[in-house]
């Protein structure tokens, strides 16, 4: 269903932002993102000169390198274009998300490292959907060792009361995994 019909209106900017997901050959996953900010109209920029109307002003990438666990084995981040010359100096400090595992508080571990001035905004900003593909990436095989498993040795999928659908009082939790169901409580 698309939204309502807006008030009328001129574009102005637009961010576009890509995330991919690998499998690669030696058994680990690549998942990429890619940032780009372009503006409808053209402007002086004091380290670039004129950015023209529809010229990238952020054109950054981002690279995860993970294994089976979603711990991150490798990571790159590259700035191509940027508004300030400064800022692809950055990009060195995203290897510090080397070592850290995706999964509960990633948010707020990224923050802590590379938050403020100790990272590049828009970079960090892209880590949080990088998550979320970096499990829609490794799902199916996690999904696949875990229906492998004897039933009395499977955890719990990590979804389950994640968001609205997986409640694990709703039907679907219901039907899909009646071991992890919960009764809904009256208020």
């Amino acid at each position: 269903m698309p939204l309502s019909t807006p008030a009328p209106r001129k574009h102005s900017h637009t961010r576009s932002v890509n995330l991919t997901g690998y499998e690669r050959e030696d058994g680990l996953f690549d998942i990429e993102g890619h940032l780009v900010d372009t503006k409808t109209y053209s402007f002086d920029n004091q380290d670039r000169g004129e950015i023209k109307a529809g010229e990238p002003i952020h054109n950054m990438r981002l690279r995860l390198t993970v294994n089976e666990e979603m711990t991150v084995v490798a990571a790159e981040a590259t700035i191509d274009d940027s508004p300030f010359n400064v800022c692809a100096n950055i990009t060195p400090a995203f290897k510090m998300l080397e070592g850290m595992q995706i999964g509960p508080g990633w948010n707020k571990r990224v923050r802590q490292k590379l938050g403020g001035t100790k990272g590049c905004t828009h970079l960090v900003e892209m880590l949080s959907p990088l998550a979320t593909a970096t499990y829609q990436t490794l799902y199916p095989i996690l999904s696949r060792r875990r229906a492998s498993q004897p039933e009395d040795q499977r955890d719990k999928p990590s979804m389950i009361d994640g968001c609205h659908a997986m409640d694990s009082s709703g039907d679907l939790i219901k039907e899909r995994w009646p071991e992890y169901y919960k009764e809904r409580e009256e208020a």
